[in-house]
């Protein structure tokens, strides 16, 4: 398969082709950063093409070749640096009718372990239940189950951000001497704080960096705008997709700020409409996405001419 397509700029590169073929292309200690969704085995199909790890016929053949994708990065990831990898549990049955569920961000983490990476933390995302039923029409969660049998009652499930440090000493810190200076979140920010913003002095005073910190530094994100993402509608094919849903521009951004310096390279091997890269870019790192799929590649292109006009209007373009 190769490459099929790919447009490569002083901001980002971005490759229509499989991660299996064009990951060992890339440089080794090159990253400093990776962030992405893996395909959710068992859960959504994402296409029809044999290469799609959603395809995979078992769980086990998925996290076989699950594998060379994370030791590709792990070969590509600067020591002492990051990978971040969102998920979720996996419903056996899949569906409407759940009949259980698979510990995936477990096995995510203990395959993590097995080729090195220290597991470093864990967050959880917040899901509003009924935005949730009405999307996946999971009868466990209608309020209809509760009147009919609660024991076949379910939950909301939380997404999870895993984070993975590869060993080794950091050689370059992720510095901020004026603190952190915006906030990615749907919380409304106090108005007694707002001064504080880039505040030269003593950083235990800076009261608008701190508010900030706190939100970032929980282990339960509920203030994450799960509407905010890229454009997506467009690159649905009716004849194989049943999921798509990019990851929120808020997680995204808050990853590349939490591990990464502007100028800095950050990595998604599963690209999608370019979310990851879109990110990166917008706050001022430099992005590498690979997709497989042709619409998502489009749609792909398409963002990423909009992040262009957006850094260009900042004034910031690396060239």
């Amino acid at each position: 398969m190769a490459v099929k397509d790919q447009e490569i700029n002083d901001n980002y590169a971005i490759y229509h082709g499989d991660s299996c073929e064009v990951l060992p292309r890339l440089k080794s200690e090159s990253i400093d950063l990776s962030i992405y969704s893996p395909p959710f085995c068992g859960l959504f199909n994402y296409s029809s093409s044999p290469r799609d790890l959603s395809n995979c016929r078992t769980y086990d053949e998925f996290f076989e070749h699950y594998k060379y994708i994370v030791e590709e990065i792990y070969r590509m990831t600067r020591p002492g640096r990051f990978t971040a990898v969102h998920c979720m549990d996996v419903p056996i049955s899949g569906g409407s009718n759940i009949g259980g569920y698979l510990d995936f961000p477990g096995d995510i983490i203990r395959l993590h372990q097995e080729l090195g990476f220290e597991f470093w933390t864990r967050r959880a995302i917040w899901k509003e239940p009924l935005k949730v039923r009405l999307r996946t029409m999971a009868k466990g969660l209608a309020h209809k189950q509760i009147c009919d049998d609660a024991s076949l009652t379910t939950v909301a499930g939380a997404d999870y951000l895993l984070e993975f440090r590869k060993k080794g000493e950091n050689q370059t810190p992720v510095t901020y001497p004026t603190g952190l200076h915006r906030y990615a979140g749907e919380r409304e920010v106090p108005h007694d704080v707002l001064s504080y913003r880039g505040y030269e002095g003593d950083q235990k005073k800076n009261r608008f960096s701190h508010f900030i910190w706190r939100q970032y530094a929980s282990s339960f994100w509920d203030d994450i705008r799960i509407e905010r993402v890229l454009p997506f509608q467009e690159s649905k094919d009716e004849d194989d997709e049943k999921h798509v849903h990019p990851l929120q521009l808020d997680v995204i951004e808050r990853v590349c700020v939490l591990r990464s310096n502007p100028g800095e390279t950050v990595l998604t091997p599963f690209m999608g409409v370019g979310s990851e890269v879109y990110g990166s870019v917008i706050n001022r790192r430099k992005g590498i996405g690979i997709e497989l799929k042709d619409s998502y590649f489009k749609q792909a292109k398409m963002n990423m001419k909009q992040a262009t006009e957006e850094i260009r209007e900042e004034g910031f373009l690396f060239n």
